[in-house]
């Protein structure tokens, strides 16, 4: 909290807090110190850095960040990921063969939720949705910014351009340059998918 505090004070743009579900990082709810931090600081936007979406409730999710940019004069930001890490993914029961096809079914659910206030939805994974409210909603004009980080899997490159969704990649390894290819992809299928400039 403290260094959210000081980070805010010397005007830095954001903090990311990262889930993890090991012994060797602090933070297994970002959305809990982000809350913390909403009544702690003025101007520094508060993000996931990522929320595991895969191994989440999109519900949840979209509720809890909803309430943090409440909270903080709506300064929150959602990042989400496959994750680095697959610790979550036996913790809450999920089956890592179907990794990819997780992500992709719960991002569709938050963007939905980020858009429509009135809720019917049907996936694969996860109990239906039939004309629920979802509560509370952000005031933001174009709701909460949301964002995909990546590791360096072109197939996820590819889904965040064509989603429009701004990206983040994570260099878990390896220098910048490496990733350009990855940048270059982001930019032509986002363009090519009808995506301004």
């Amino acid at each position: 909290i403290e260094q959210g505090v000081l980070a805010d004070e010397v005007g830095l743009d954001v903090i990311e807090l990262g889930e993890h579900h090991r012994s060797d990082y602090v933070i297994s709810n970002p959305e809990i110190t982000l809350a913390a931090l909403a009544s702690r600081t003025k101007n520094i936007k508060l993000a996931s850095g990522v929320t595991v979406l895969s191994s989440s409730d999109p519900v949840r999710v979209f509720e809890n960040f909803s309430m943090i940019g409440l909270l903080s004069d709506q300064r929150t930001e959602i990042i989400v990921g496959r994750g680095s890490f697959i610790e979550s993914f036996p913790l809450y029961g999920y089956d890592l063969n179907y990794y990819d096809e997780l992500f992709d079914e719960k991002l569709q659910l938050l963007l939905q939720l980020n858009k429509e206030e009135t809720i019917n939805w049907k996936g694969k994974f996860r109990a239906p949705l039939q004309n629920q409210q979802i509560h509370p909603r952000t005031i933001q004009k174009d709701g909460i910014p949301v964002w995909v980080a990546v590791g360096g899997t072109p197939a996820s490159v590819i889904r965040a351009a064509k989603l429009g969704l701004p990206l983040i990649i994570a260099i878990i390894g390896g220098m910048p340059y490496q990733f350009k290819q990855l940048t270059e992809l982001y930019k032509k299928t986002y363009i090519e998918s009808g995506h301004d400039e």
